[in-house]
């Protein structure tokens, strides 16, 4: 078994959160792979290759099983998850956590230097202005994990375990349009071009479906089917 092997194993244990009442929770665990693949598929840009970064695969491939054990953490603490970006201090404390289960979880496996750059990938991931390789690629991986057909199905699924409905969906969808959220964060949040483009096009995309979304939700399409099939009978009569 690889190194890296021995981390997925454990960040499995770690991520997927059993209950009393279902099926366990392995929405994170399922995060964590997602963003290893990003991560994965990031270092490969070739605008990555032309400014020379040398990425420590390993401890960056760590870093994102584990850049979501916070929350976990703070799920079987408290009962519930908080939202990442929201409130500020919150996240602080977070990504603290989070780098204390990576200590807790690794620590015994691995020497202290590689537990050390593992945590310092996750908090500098976090940190816009970070110039550490591996911090912005992590970063780019979690933010293009928000958009598009990613970020709406969790959003949605936020929705229903608050008790929302789906015009309550759209409404916190019209708030962060009519707020400029996602183009700040578009401008803000990405270090590579590349990245910055693709969460462009998976944006887009997110913004066709909350649409139709919201078109469904009023009736507007049955409307229209409606007008069209009245005014057409006016024009035979």
């Amino acid at each position: 078994m690889s190194e890296l092997d021995i981390v997925r194993d454990i960040a499995k244990r770690t991520l997927v959160i059993g209950t009393t009442t279902g099926p366990s929770n392995n929405s994170f665990w399922d995060r964590s792979q997602r963003l290893v693949r990003n991560v994965d598929l990031i270092c490969q840009l070739p605008e990555l290759n032309e400014v020379g970064f040398k990425i420590d695969r390993f401890c960056l491939f760590s870093s994102a099983y584990f850049s979501d054990a916070g929350l976990v953490r703070d799920l079987e603490t408290n009962g519930e998850a908080v939202k990442c970006l929201s409130p500020r201090n919150k996240v602080e404390d977070l990504v603290d956590i989070s780098c204390k289960v990576v200590e807790e979880k690794l620590g015994s496996f691995f020497g202290e230097t590689k537990v050390r750059k593992i945590n310092r990938i996750i908090f500098e991931s976090n940190n816009q202005s970070t110039k550490m390789p591996e911090g912005m690629i992590l970063s780019d991986a979690r933010n293009l994990d928000d958009m598009g057909a990613v970020g709406i199905f969790n959003e949605l699924k936020q929705c229903v375990s608050n008790g929302k409905s789906i015009s309550d969906a759209l409404q916190i969808w019209k708030r962060k349009v009519d707020y400029q959220y996602w183009q700040a964060r578009l401008t803000k949040s990405f270090h590579f071009d590349s990245v910055r483009k693709l969460a462009e096009q998976r944006l887009s995309s997110a913004e066709f479906f909350m649409n139709q979304l919201k078109m469904e939700n009023s009736g507007q399409d049955l409307g229209e089917m409606l007008t069209e099939k009245v005014n057409f009978a006016d024009s035979n009569e």
